[in-house]
């Protein structure tokens, strides 16, 4: 029998991989909120992986609280998703996949591109995805890694943002509200360039930005979290000395 998985948060998302791993013939233990991480360490010693499937505001204190005999086996996918989120929890290369797939209760998840992943478990995760029709793309470097978070938060963080003004589709908003897209995606990226201390292709990511809105061009802009969002995006402006005249109009212009 192949060694077991760990999914720590079994939501929407950990859900889907846990029938890709069991597709391919991997046992899944879930690692709730009810459960300590510590006790199932000493019971399955020895995963084949941990995946780290908690929203984004738990994953420093999941990290943090990660078992010794866990902590090389991990696999992150959580949205606004960096290196640094990594590097200062200690981990120095866990496998990382950048999910461009929704799932929503009570439907089947819905593919806009392939997902990339990189690191050492990101043919495990190929696989199990691939198990259940959804697709992976295995990138080779870190570079291609940064890009593709990059792009990511450039599409969760442009389409939240500038929704809160338009309201709308993706379709919509590149459509009829372009150049308020491209202001919002252009301070974003200057935001995302000084956090990572990288130079980042504004014109390439902007154009995988364009690629995902391709993907469901009726996905809507505004989530629930847009406004979180948006204010996160001016705190870490204003620490890091970015200026960003076009999210602030749109926190003016929505506050209330």
């Amino acid at each position: 029998m192949k060694k077991p998985v760990i999914i720590i948060g079994i939501g929407e998302m950990g859900g889907v991989f846990a029938r890709g791993f069991l597709r391919c013939g991997y046992p899944v233990y879930p690692v709730t909120r009810e459960l300590s991480m510590a006790v199932a360490a000493a019971e399955i010693p020895d995963p084949e992986l941990v995946l780290v499937a908690v929203a984004e505001k738990d994953l420093q204190a999941t990290l943090a609280d990660m078992p010794p005999a866990w902590r090389d086996r991990c696999a992150l996918l959580q949205n606004e998703l960096l290196p640094r989120d990594w590097l200062q929890a200690g981990y120095q290369q866990p496998t990382v996949i950048s999910v461009w797939f929704e799932k929503k209760p009570g439907q089947d998840a819905k593919v806009l591109i392939a997902s990339p992943a990189f690191g050492p478990h990101s043919e495990l995760l190929k696989d199990a995805l691939g198990s259940i029709g959804i697709p992976v793309r295995v990138l080779s470097s870190d570079s291609e890694l940064l890009f593709e978070l990059v792009r990511k938060n450039l599409y969760i963080l442009t389409t939240n943002i500038a929704g809160l003004e338009t309201g709308g589709t993706v379709a919509e908003l590149w459509s009829q509200h372009r150049p308020l897209a491209e202001q919002v995606a252009r301070e974003v990226i200057r935001i995302q360039a000084r956090i990572t201390q990288q130079p980042l292709d504004e014109e390439a990511l902007i154009a995988g930005m364009l690629e995902a809105f391709e993907g469901d061009p009726q996905h809507q802009c505004m989530g629930r979290s847009a406004p979180a969002r948006l204010q996160r995006a001016l705190e870490q402006a204003q620490e890091l000395g970015v200026q960003t005249p076009r999210l602030e109009a749109i926190a003016a212009k929505t506050a209330g």
